[in-house]
């Protein structure tokens, strides 16, 4: 009788995993393929992001000038890719190396240039520069910087070439002169490529039985606080990590409020918001957390009267932490340090994440049910869950880009 419900339990996974596969995306329609959209140029003087360029919602800070002999030039790679035209001024095929971030959304770009445009080319004028020619601190110097235009420089296209860099990946488009467009990319092992969508490992959640217990030390079965889907107060259990990693040093963004409760979480991470409104119903929201303002409201526990108050953020600032972990729940929330966030990150809608996540809650419950209400423990490994990996594959085919956290990207990205 156990063989035939483990039978049956693997069925009900397998169907689960390829019907959400097959309607992932909201108002696409049942089987529908895809209409190419519309694509919007950039303006003159424009860039995608709208921060500045070294900043952590861009392409990351300067990390020092990459030379010949500099024990990082074996970051940077050749691009021998005949669909791109390298000017190399130089002749010292020096337009060519980049790093390998910079050389697969290049190669990206160039596909959707010949697709635009039949029998057009994608031109590099200027790649990595060993030679000083521009600005101090420019990712020039580290490879992570091209200029682009059109093989056959119709200055008209510079507009949408702009956009179609833009939708090819790069970390931060400008379209910087009437001459050419400049893209750039993070550095591959910077904190702002890691950010993902995590806790520090020393942040904390309570317990059934009041007790506190960091993030990091949660085991599948364990009861936390979290809140149901009118904002209430709920204990629901813990089920697994979808991300996590015990030793790398990430940026966190720490969101402080004005009665001293201070979460702490990636730009990637998703937090709700209240809407001007003390009603925790209907008035609740989730964002990025990189999108949060001083003025607006998060929620937090009030351990008195045992629910959830609208509380003002008083400041906002990064800090780093060694490990980040992701906890997903049956509720699909969690209160970290007092505070109430989303278990979801990288795609913008809370909801859609948690009915993504469907197949992850009916094998916990089915596990639950198979070995007596407590759900088979096995040590889970540092790294992206693999269902993790399908959802966000899924996401970048059927979400418009801006649905994608720029910063949660670059986690999955080869």
């Amino acid at each position: 009788m156990l063989l035939w419900t483990r039978i049956v339990l693997v069925g009900l996974i397998c169907l689960s995993l390829v019907s959400s596969g097959m309607g992932c995306g909201p108002g696409r329609g049942y089987g529908r393929r895809r209409h190419p959209k519309k694509l919007t140029p950039l303006a003159y003087k424009q860039f995608i992001p709208n921060v500045a360029e070294k900043t952590l919602g861009a392409s990351g800070r300067y990390e020092g000038k990459i030379t010949r002999n500099s024990e990082r030039f074996k970051e940077l790679t050749p691009n021998y890719n005949t669909d791109i035209i390298f000017k190399d001024e130089e002749n010292t095929g020096a337009d060519r190396l980049m790093t390998q971030r910079c050389k697969d959304k290049l190669n990206s770009l160039a596909i959707s240039v010949m697709n635009q445009w039949p029998g057009v080319k994608l031109r590099v004028t200027e790649g990595w520069d060993e030679d000083g020619h521009h600005f101090e601190e420019s990712l020039h110097y580290e490879g992570r910087a091209v200029d682009i235009t059109t093989s056959d420089r119709d200055k008209s296209k510079y507009g949408t070439l702009s956009r179609l860099a833009v939708e090819a990946g790069f970390d931060w488009v400008y379209y910087e002169s009437k001459a050419h467009i400049h893209c750039s990319v993070k550095a591959e092992n910077s904190v702002a490529a890691k950010s993902g969508g995590c806790f520090p490992g020393s942040s904390s959640v309570t317990l059934q039985d009041g007790s506190m217990k960091a993030v990091k030390d949660l085991q599948t079965g364990d009861k936390v606080l979290a809140a149901d889907d009118d904002g209430n107060p709920i204990y629901t259990d813990f089920i697994m990590f979808i991300d996590q990693d015990s030793t790398t040093r990430r940026l966190f963004y720490v969101i402080e409020t004005e009665s001293g409760q201070k979460i702490v979480l990636t730009a990637a991470h998703l937090l709700f918001v209240g809407h001007n409104s003390t009603d925790t119903e209907e008035r609740m929201s989730a964002i990025f957390a990189s999108q949060v303002q001083p003025g607006q409201k998060v929620f937090v526990i009030d351990d008195e009267r045992s629910r959830l108050e609208p509380v003002t953020v008083k400041r906002i600032y990064t800090q780093e932490h060694e490990g980040s972990f992701a906890p997903v729940t049956v509720q699909g929330t969690v209160v970290v340090d007092q505070v109430l966030a989303s278990c979801y990150a990288v795609i913008e809608d809370h909801d859609l994440a948690h009915w993504a996540l469907a197949p992850v809650r009916l094998a916990h419950w089915v596990s639950s049910l198979l070995f007596n209400s407590q759900p088979q423990v096995s040590a889970q490994k540092d790294g992206v869950h693999w269902y993790s990996k399908i959802l966000y594959q899924l996401g970048t085919w059927l979400l418009d880009s801006h649905s994608i956290h720029p910063l949660g990207m670059s986690v999955y990205s080869s």
